[in-house]
């Protein structure tokens, strides 16, 4: 934003506020039995006057919003949004409410404070819905006098607070800042990730600059066994950028219930609108799998629900990544919707030491002994498996008062496989099997 504008967006809603406090003066004075202040009415014109004309401007502050709203809309927005930028206001909402309902408006209030009639009442308790939709609005309650409070969205956009990690319905914040020193990759995959950068890096100069074709997203698919290091490059991805990883638990948005899925892929993506962020999808095959022939109403109600989320991923101006762990059982008619699609491989014996030494804590100790070029070979884990087993190991050696050496390597290694197969031999660790300490095997003299 540049500075000559920042004060007039400053201005712009010091007036809104300002006109409300007015108002809310005005209403008490009235009820009080007494006639306005000439001076305060002349006030209330003249605010009146700069409000609408900034709200006609190219500098309008209100227009930052996901939803086009007309004035009467923003004007319940300014009311809502008035006590918490101006806590006076929010005195005089108590005072014209009765002290125990808090400092947040009701529709019963903004009828009398906006001189609104009921066909006006009756449209504002029709949008209600939409602005909660938006977040721009938290309410409990349908009731006229429920206390409207400004929602996460409006409190960012508008006041410059920052947004809250629970305000994006069905996803979460991943808090992890990462680098691309730290991921381990074939040098072919990695440059395809810095490729998708591109797409956003150079958006302006390929559409705006050169004529290019205008699509949304990008949009890419990461497939591989779990464990690979799919959500890791979607957060080094995240982390070049310097945006926030949300990752989009898909099962808080698929309802069993005719519509709600879309409803909540809606709020979803209309609180991500306009905010820099990359959203993550996990486990898409349940959703984008094959589709088969239609044999009661709900399959075609199913094939709808992905539609409607592949529209709105494409339609959204921002990083999606889908990941999956089964890319066959993709249907390849939605290929064409990703701009690229980078297939995560097992790390090779190579990798995998750079694994164990990026993923053991840097200033542990090391037994002099500890060959990790050994331990790499040994057994053929994935980035995932030898995170856990790395910090598994350092426990081990913290406990013992020990450099992490390959008997705490060995056991941590066997207690990551035996996830995945309770009953597990000795010889399932290859040559590290010999620096198993036989105690950790006693169940299996038991078989």
């Amino acid at each position: 934003m540049s500075a000559a504008i920042e004060p007039l967006i400053h201005r712009g809603l010091a007036d809104e506020w300002q006109r409300i406090e007015v108002l809310c003066r005005c209403l008490l004075a009235s009820r009080e039995g007494k006639t306005p202040d000439e001076a305060l009415l002349t006030q209330l014109k003249e605010l009146h006057a700069r409000v609408m004309v900034l709200r006609q401007s190219l500098q309008n502050p209100w227009a930052k919003l996901t939803l086009q709203l007309d004035d009467l809309g923003t004007d319940a927005l300014v009311c809502i949004l008035a006590s918490e930028a101006q806590p006076a206001i929010g005195w005089l909402y108590q005072q014209l409410q009765g002290n125990e309902s808090g400092p947040h408006i009701s529709l019963a209030l903004m009828q009398p404070l906006l001189a609104l009639d009921e066909y006006d009442v009756h449209r504002l308790r029709l949008l209600l819905p939409q602005l909660a939709s938006a977040q721009l609005l938290q309410v409990d309650s349908q009731s006229l006098y429920a206390p409207l409070k400004p929602g996460p969205m409006l409190l960012t956009e508008l006041l410059g607070l920052p947004m809250s990690e629970q305000a994006l319905p069905g996803a979460y914040l991943v808090k992890k800042q990462v680098s691309w020193k730290e991921l381990v990759l074939p040098e072919a995959r990695e440059r395809a990730l810095r490729e998708f950068l591109l797409w956003l890096r150079f958006r302006n100069r390929v559409v705006e600059e050169w004529g290019g074709h205008e699509l949304g997203g990008p949009v890419a698919l990461f497939s591989g066994p779990s464990g690979t290091g799919k959500t890791f490059a979607a957060a080094v991805i995240a982390s070049e950028l310097g945006w926030p990883l949300y990752r989009v638990d898909l099962a808080r948005l698929v309802s069993k219930y005719i519509g709600e899925t879309e409803k909540n892929i809606g709020r979803l993506f209309d609180a991500a609108h306009g905010r820099e962020m990359v959203l993550q999808f996990d486990e898409v095959d349940a959703l984008m799998s094959k589709r088969g022939d239609i044999k009661e109403a709900r399959d075609r109600y199913a094939n709808m629900e992905v539609s409607y989320l592949l529209a709105r991923i494409e339609d959204h101006r921002g990083p999606c990544i889908l990941t999956t762990n089964l890319r066959q059982q993709i249907d390849k008619a939605f290929a064409r919707r990703f701009q690229l699609v980078v297939e995560f491989p097992r790390p090779d014996a190579n990798a995998r030491e750079r694994l164990w030494r990026i993923m053991l804590p840097p200033k542990a100790p090391l037994d002099p002994f500890l060959d990790l070029t050994f331990v790499a070979k040994a057994v053929n884990l994935t980035g995932g498996n030898i995170r856990n087993a790395a910090l598994h190991a350092a426990y081990l050696a913290a406990e013992s008062d020990e450099a992490i050496n390959l008997e705490h390597i060995a056991t941590a290694t066997y207690r990551e496989l035996c996830k995945d197969q309770a009953q597990l031999k000795r010889q399932a660790l290859g040559p590290l099997a010999a620096h198993l300490p036989d105690a950790v095997l006693l169940h299996e003299e038991a078989l």
